[in-house]
């Protein structure tokens, strides 16, 4: 599948690597894949995001990923499904950062042994690349883009997809800059 990557999507897949490798995570999940579209420039997805306004809210959706990462990475709408059974994910979060400091429950590998392996990607992350794939199908595209990585992330649902909505990107809003009103069949 990776022969079929432009060279901006292969940027994207080796920026998400050295995201995993900054926050010293073990696998790269697709919230590096967002962080690394958010760094890119002069690119297919970097224009939509442009566009869409979030390249300048880009460390508002920074710190949403890392306020999502601090709660274990739970969603606002599953922090709010446990709510509804009365459990307060904040509590719970300042309850176990006071026993064990801040980023505990991120999975957080900060002041941890420093693991120098390859960083694998993680099965979300594989699901986004693989939605990727049919991104660019529907379409009738004939190689991957970095475009489609991002088409394939706000398709899914999840933590990224969730910050970049509220960042006004959105499956929909990214075909009709890229693509116009006749953008492609969602595939996800």
């Amino acid at each position: 599948m990776f022969e079929r990557f432009t060279k901006d999507a292969r940027d994207v897949v080796k920026g998400a690597v050295e995201q995993a490798e900054g926050e010293r995570a073990g696998t790269v999940d697709p919230g590096h894949l967002m962080l690394a579209l958010l760094d890119r420039e002069a690119s297919r997805a970097s224009f939509a995001l442009a566009a869409l306004g979030a390249d300048e809210r880009r460390e508002s959706a920074r710190r949403a990923l890392a306020d999502s990462r601090r709660r274990a990475g739970l969603s606002r709408a599953e922090t709010d499904a446990l709510a509804g059974l009365g459990i307060d994910v904040s509590e719970i979060v300042a309850r176990v950062e006071e026993a064990h400091g801040i980023g505990s429950m991120s999975g957080d590998r900060k002041g941890k042994g420093w693991w120098s392996g390859r960083r694998g990607f993680g099965r979300d992350a594989r699901d986004v690349l693989e939605g990727a794939l049919r991104v660019a199908v529907a379409l009738r595209d004939r190689h991957i883009g970095d475009e489609h990585i991002l088409l394939a992330l706000t398709s899914r649902p999840g933590v990224p997809a969730e910050i970049l909505a509220d960042h006004g990107v959105t499956y929909e809003s990214v075909t009709r800059v890229l693509y116009g009103s006749s953008g492609g069949a969602k595939a996800g």
